[in-house]
């Protein structure tokens, strides 16, 4: 299945609220940039759901070199606004599929959950299976990802509050069958009025699911953190950042 169409029409539309100037390195994002500028060496990087560039440009302004693939033109367009696209070239299409300007890369990254907008297990396994054609022997694929937090769900409940605040709430809406999650923001506006949006289809993942998903595209599991400071990963852990290495 492809849910490559729907997650356009969203993302072409987020992109319409993104200032290119917000793609700046801040004390926020230097632990990612640490992390990503060391395993990608001298070689080069790819950003597969590369966006508007909040990561990928601040990379690219460090020396590495970089491309990208994002299914949405708007997201590339505020990008090639920062930097243009002879110097950070992007590729429009699905992270499961699309094709970048070359097959040497010493670095393939998903930050941010941005896997799970494969909405199904299959563009999942794909996506790997892009990741591992792109990556030179010895290259590394890092996917940072939440953890499921199912536990935390009473029997029979599928709806969780993500975010609560005075002006905003953030409800997550489960199928524990199909492993997809919609984040469903609702804004409350003066006077107590609520205004809402519906969010794209998720389709989350276990790290044991994703080490066989990679095992099937010739990757081997070589660590596994909690963060990009690199705390380590335990049956607590929230977020996973996980590296693999292609079979030399």
């Amino acid at each position: 299945m492809d849910s490559s169409a729907e997650q356009r029409r969203f993302w072409d539309n987020d992109a319409l609220s993104w200032d290119p100037r917000e793609a700046v390195e801040t004390d926020e994002t230097a632990p990612m940039l640490d992390f990503l500028a060391e395993l990608a060496g001298n070689g080069a990087a790819l950003e597969f759901g590369i966006g508007t560039g909040r990561i990928a440009v601040p990379l690219y302004r460090r020396g590495v070199t970089v491309a990208g693939i994002d299914v949405s033109p708007g997201m590339i367009n505020v990008l090639h606004a920062t930097v243009p696209a002879t110097e950070l070239p992007a590729t429009v299409g699905s992270m499961a599929s699309a094709d970048a300007p070359g097959r040497d890369y010493q670095l393939v990254y998903i930050i941010a959950n941005a896997i799970s907008c494969l909405a199904y297990q299959d563009e999942q396994i794909a996506c790997f299976q892009n990741a591992a054609r792109h990556l030179r022997p010895g290259g590394n694929l890092v996917i940072s990802l939440w953890v499921p937090q199912l536990r935390e769900l009473p029997l029979g409940q599928t709806l969780v509050a993500g975010t609560v605040t005075d002006t905003m709430w953030i409800i997550d809406s489960y199928d524990l069958v199909n492993q997809h999650v919609v984040s469903h923001h609702l804004t409350v506006e003066d006077g107590g009025a609520i205004s809402g949006s519906r969010g794209t289809l998720h389709r989350y993942m276990w790290p044991s699911e994703m080490d066989v998903m990679a095992k099937m595209a010739g990757l081997e599991l070589v660590e596994r953190l909690a963060d990009w400071h690199r705390a380590p990963f335990t049956a607590e852990s929230k977020t996973a950042v996980s590296i693999w290495c292609k079979d030399t």
